[in-house]
């Protein structure tokens, strides 16, 4: 074809995927999930911490849900696949609301036991375990493939909007309804998403075009991750967050709280802010990079600068400097974990789409592991700062060894992912 008469790419705006319908209701429930999340987390957190005063039963909370979604992965990925994702979906947040429901009312009657608290880690970790990939799923089903980089921006976003405001929310309620309201709050927000999941018109289901067994649907999706070099790569490269950055932003702002700049839970508050703001301004930007082609280099570059903006947080004297940098980290996050999930998104099949990224989102088994490292080296090595240097470091040298020796993440371009053939069919765009 004559390149005069080529047809010109769509314009990509930093809002271009909320011109679809479908896609605003899905972004709609999927912040509200988020903010539900953070909520919940806060009050779980301030309540086992006040009925028993132990750090280790905090963090063994954590570890219950941790369990509970690693051992539904593999299932969750063919079901996924095998089943109405309108009917899944309806089904996990049913399951979320009835649960979160019941602890909301237990507490209210006085029956506040720690067993209680445990039981209900686990069975929220379990549908976490499915509502987490189908989101990630579903938005290929409604967006087009031009425009999924977009809509994988503003999902990230919006949940980096409630990291930055969901505990203060959280917070409040508390104050406002004490624990058991808070958790019937919570469940009004799961009856609000299961209406916007209502309103959203899916593709036709095929119900036959998964077949065999759910064992054999298993392996199918290793064995995709195992054989295709670029989804393995851009697996690899999403483990690095859980490895060596998420724990820092997870684990040690208590301790730089408290030790470092001596202040107390309003410190550590503005802290964990800084970086949801970054976050959001990352989020922005991620969207409005429109057919910007280079997202490997990108991706390497942000992976970069996360890592120096880290050590700079480390090396931070004046409060004021550290917000800076953690601000400047969670900007570099946002990108590099939204062109991330885009990438290896775009390089998976829509038939296998959901066991794969099943597999991938083990990844989040990596983060307990490593913050106890993290916790642990801050403990040995006297303070937060050496341990956030040394994980910090390691990560920069992976983006410098990725960037020296596989062209497969420096070449690759955007145009190249969503033209992809073996990614399958574009997806619906109904508006």
């Amino acid at each position: 074809m004559d390149k005069a008469l080529a047809p010109e790419p769509e314009k990509i705006g930093s809002f271009a995927s909320l011109r679809i319908r479908n896609f605003r209701l899905l972004l709609g429930g999927t912040t509200l999930g988020n903010a539900a999340q953070w909520i919940q987390q806060v009050t779980l957190s301030w309540l086992v911490y006040d009925i028993t005063g132990s750090g280790v039963m905090l963090g063994s909370i954590n570890l219950v849900r941790s369990v509970a979604s690693l051992s539904l992965v593999p299932i969750a990925g063919v079901l996924i696949d095998r089943f109405n994702r309108r009917t899944l979906m309806l089904a996990t947040n049913g399951w979320l609301f009835i649960i979160t429901l019941v602890l909301g009312l237990t507490l209210l009657f006085g029956q506040t036991h720690i067993p209680y608290l445990f039981v209900f880690s686990f069975m929220g970790g379990m549908a976490q375990a499915i509502n987490m990939p189908i989101r990630q799923v579903v938005v290929f089903d409604l967006v087009p493939r031009s425009r999924t980089p977009n809509a994988m921006a503003l999902i990230q976003t919006g949940w980096s909007l409630m990291r930055s405001f969901g505990p203060a929310i959280g917070g409040f309620l508390i104050i406002w309804f004490g624990p058991g309201g808070n958790f019937l709050v919570q469940a009004g927000a799961y009856a609000l998403i299961s209406i916007t999941i209502m309103q959203i018109k899916f593709p036709p289901w095929q119900p036959g075009r998964v077949r065999n067994s759910a064992l054999q649907n298993i392996r199918e999706g290793i064995r995709y991750v195992v054989k295709e070099r670029v989804t393995r790569t851009f697996m690899l490269m999403g483990m690095i967050l859980p490895l060596f950055i998420i724990p820092i932003f997870t684990i040690l702002p208590a301790i730089y709280a408290k030790d470092v700049f001596h202040g107390e839970a309003d410190v550590l508050g503005i802290l964990l802010a800084s970086i949801g703001v970054g976050g959001i301004v990352g989020g922005f930007v991620t969207a409005s990079l429109g057919h910007f082609e280079r997202r490997g280099i990108l991706q390497l570059a942000c992976l970069f600068l996360l890592s120096l903006s880290l050590i700079g947080f480390a090396f931070s004297i004046k409060l004021w400097a550290a917000l800076l940098f953690f601000a400047l980290a969670g900007f570099f996050e946002v990108i590099f974990l939204t062109t991330n999930q885009t990438l290896l998104q775009l390089s998976i099949p829509d038939e296998i789409r959901g066991r794969v990224t099943s597999i991938v989102n083990l990844n989040a088994a990596l983060s307990p592991l490593s913050g106890l490292i993290v916790g642990t080296g801050s403990d040995l090595l006297g303070g937060p700062k050496m341990i956030t240097v040394i994980f910090s470091g390691i990560a920069a040298v992976v983006a410098v060894c990725v960037f020296l020796f596989s062209p497969t993440v420096r070449n690759y371009r955007l145009s190249q992912a969503i033209s992809s053939d073996s990614a399958g069919t574009s997806a619906n765009s109904n508006t």
